[in-house]
């Protein structure tokens, strides 16, 4: 019972950080064009507190599965005081608007570049070395004489210093023989290792062919590889971006029946891997948060009506014919995109409930 009780409270945490973080950034920049911002909730549904600080009610409601920003004039239909029509959302010029509305996401993705900045330089990445700690029997390593404790320095005369380097240096040979530079116990010797092609799997469990030479690391050597804050920047903003390209490349393979649907996880897994990255220390933890939020913020931006990318294809459309899109349609497309989302979350439920059962 505790376990579940940490793991609801975990999930309740991140999914508040991301909420809060989403909304800031429409609330932030809504303010910053002279948009009013009449309630800023996290949460759906009945409120379970408020407070009011000048015109904007800050609340919390009772499900916590989201949140929202409710500007002057958001809706088009609605009445608003001459007085305020300057600081009306719908009277604002397109530029503001598509802003406005890119702004939640986008700052999901700064968060999550925030945070690997931040694990890049205060605590550090893991990373194994070249130390082999394994070989594969009749394998083209053990054929080359490689041995277990040696320590591989350089490929083909380029230093490796940890073993993803090595790895990707074997993969890229296209089956070239490799020369390896080897310090056995302080000697260094070369060593030729001819590279063989095997059947492995990608990040998406799909049969790929890949070149390797029979060899596995020690697993126990690790050490904790920290950056400068410029190459913490630059390595956080580029895992930010494989971690959306890789969200998309899901999405798609999913659509196209490449990777079953069934990966597709809901409420009740969010809430148990959040338990788990809670149980392994605050760093694992935020990583966590900083992976969900680029999740967050890649699919807040496709183009389906209810989520900021539905509204974005919608200004898109404005720019092209040159006015906006008739309500009654929009209004339309909204309706396919609630519904859309509704089955999404359902057969996302179901996933999370089977694998409970399926334990």
């Amino acid at each position: 019972m505790a376990t579940v009780i940490y793991a609801i409270i975990s999930a309740v945490v991140g999914l508040g950080i991301l909420i809060v973080i989403h909304e800031l950034g429409h609330f932030l920049i809504a303010k910053l064009s002279g948009v009013g911002v009449l309630t800023f909730s996290v949460g759906f549904g009945p409120k379970i507190w408020s407070r009011k600080f000048g015109e904007t009610e800050y609340a919390l409601s009772a499900f916590p599965l989201g949140g929202y920003v409710k500007m002057v004039g958001e809706d088009p239909e609605a009445e608003v005081d001459v007085a305020d029509i300057h600081r009306s959302f719908s009277h604002q010029g397109l530029a503001k608007r598509t802003a406005i509305v890119a702004a939640g996401p986008l700052f999901n993705l700064l968060l999550a570049v925030g945070v690997f900045m931040w694990v890049f330089m205060a605590h550090g990445v893991p990373t194994l070395t070249t130390l082999v700690g394994r070989i594969e029997p009749e394998s083209p390593a053990a054929r080359a004489g490689i041995q277990k404790g040696d320590r591989i320095v350089a490929v083909d005369g380029q230093a490796v210093k940890q073993w993803e380097e090595l790895s990707s240096r074997i993969k890229e040979s296209r089956g070239k023989a490799l020369s390896l530079r080897v310090d056995r116990g302080g000697r260094e010797m070369e060593i030729v290792v001819q590279p063989s092609r095997r059947e492995g799997r990608n990040v998406f469990g799909e049969r790929i062919e890949v070149w390797a030479i029979g060899v596995a690391s020690e697993a126990t050597e690790v050490r904790m590889e920290r950056s400068n804050p410029l190459v913490a920047t630059g390595r956080a903003f580029y895992k930010t971006g494989e971690y959306s390209v890789l969200t998309l490349v899901a999405l798609y393979k999913m659509i196209v029946g490449d990777v079953s649907p069934r990966n597709l996880g809901g409420p009740l897994l969010i809430a148990q891997m959040a338990g788990q990255q809670a149980r392994e220390g605050a760093t694992s933890f935020f990583i966590f948060v900083a992976i969900l939020s680029v999740n967050l913020g890649v699919l807040n931006l496709l183009p389906i009506p209810v989520l900021d990318g539905g509204h974005l294809l919608f200004f898109l459309l404005e720019l092209v014919l040159g006015h906006p899109v008739e309500l009654k349609h929009r209004e339309r497309a909204q309706q396919i995109g609630i519904f859309i989302l509704i089955m999404i979350m359902i057969y996302a439920f179901y996933n999370d409930i089977t694998r409970f059962f399926e334990g």
